[in-house]
């Protein structure tokens, strides 16, 4: 059975490179059936979704990558989270009468700072900032790691609101190549090459191909896939442990503010989550999250 939605590793045998690939359709097409997203926010949202899912692989941790693009434009906020399993997230926000038909980032998102947090599941917490400074979102992630003291990464993104693709390349510890300018010749090289692929290509062609079309003179070996999914992390009592920590008192007056009937959407999945009075007290009687009347939540 063909697998839609999948990253998959590539390694140069006679360099100190290594390469992703992601392939996103099924898990793009969920994202975007959750709002009515315009063509221009549709395809961003794809491409940081792409993003996403090389930095997991490139980052190699377990837990939760966070990429939250912000900016006073048209389009101030993106959000994508991509899990170390492969499950990934996305929502945008967006003020339809400003968006015209062909705007790019720098239209969307004037100014704006994209904010990468990695949450693992075991130690601190990290974030690092990019500015959204650039004509297009890979390039200002490529300038990002070019900036920063982390190894040479570039980037190439692209989406239809069909399919998202990502193309990501990173330099390595010096190993199979010592010298620096032989190495810097290398980089240069595959990154060149990787830079002739046009938009049509990255989203059309399968691995195998694209990587034949650009480095059949290169030995290099593809890994196999790993399998990329729609999943929303959302859930009943993470709703409750959203209740708790406004107090009871809180809890209640909204409660009476809503008619009995507090509701808690889900902004990525629109799950709806409703607590009545017997559920807010099973709450903070300690009692969980599961509902104690025959009320169908």
């Amino acid at each position: 059975m063909r697998m839609s939605d999948f990253s998959q590793r590539f390694l140069f045998d006679d360099s100190d490179i290594r390469g992703e690939l992601v392939r996103l359709e099924e898990s793009y097409r969920h994202v975007l059936a959750k709002h009515p997203y315009p063509q221009p926010v549709a395809q961003l949202l794809g491409e940081l979704l792409a993003a996403a899912a090389l930095l997991v692989d490139t980052l190699k941790f377990d837990g939760l990558l966070v990429l939250q693009a912000r900016s006073a434009g048209a389009v101030p906020l993106v959000m994508v989270e991509c899990s170390s399993r492969g499950e990934l997230r996305g929502i945008a926000r967006y003020e339809a009468e400003r968006i015209d038909a062909g705007a790019g980032l720098p239209e969307l998102m004037p100014e704006g700072v994209l904010a990468m947090t990695i949450d693992p599941d075991k130690g601190q917490r990290y974030q690092g900032i990019v500015s959204l400074d650039g004509a297009t979102l890979a390039e200002c992630l490529s300038s990002y790691f070019a900036t920063s003291e982390q190894l040479p990464t570039r980037f190439w993104l692209c989406a239809d609101g069909q399919r998202a693709r990502g193309l990501l390349l990173q330099q390595l510890p010096a190993d199979r190549l010592k010298d620096p300018q032989d190495r810097e010749a290398s980089w240069q090289h595959v990154a060149t090459l990787a830079g002739t692929l046009t938009t049509e290509e990255l989203l059309s062609l399968d691995n195998e191909t694209l990587l034949h079309r650009l480095y059949h003179e290169d030995p290099l070996r593809l890994f196999e896939p790993r399998a990329l999914e729609f999943r929303c992390s959302c859930s009943r009592e993470r709703s409750a442990n959203a209740l708790i920590s406004l107090g009871q008192a809180d809890a209640e007056l909204l409660l009476q503010e809503h008619a009995g009937q507090v509701v808690i959407d889900c902004q990525f999945c629109n799950q709806r989550y409703a607590f009545d009075a017997a559920d807010v007290g099973q709450l903070f009687a300690g009692g969980g999250s599961e509902t104690p009347s025959h009320t169908r939540h």
